[in-house]
């Protein structure tokens, strides 16, 4: 099994609908091991992010506020299995920028 230490997703300004970050490939597992949100807007904005279908139950972040000039460090140790989906949105369309990283594990 090869395990490579990988920028997943970013950085990147997240949408005001919610969008696919990263997809986990085929004969893989992913470990999210950071996730890093920056707002360089002038007012506060809320970010969602949640691993596969967007809903209350799927959630790493539900509208969690993230203040003007500030910056999110998300230290975490999520599995994805092949084909997981990480997603999110910003409540601002372009207001938030998202860089994700982790490892990801070849099975195969």
């Amino acid at each position: 099994m090869a395990r490579i230490a990988k920028r997943l997703a970013g950085p990147l300004q997240l949408a005001a609908s919610t969008a696919t970050l990263y997809t986990v490939p085929a004969v893989t597992k992913t470990i999210v091991r950071h996730i890093h949100i920056a707002n360089p807007t002038g007012g506060a904005v809320t970010v969602t992010m949640g691993i596969g279908a967007d809903g209350a139950t799927t959630r790493i972040f539900d509208a969690y506020s993230i203040a003007s000039g500030a910056v999110l460090d998300h230290f975490c140790y999520y599995v994805l299995e092949a084909a997981e989906l990480l997603k999110g949105h910003a409540s601002a369309a372009t207001s938030l920028v998202a860089t994700i990283d982790g490892d990801e594990i070849v099975l195969g």
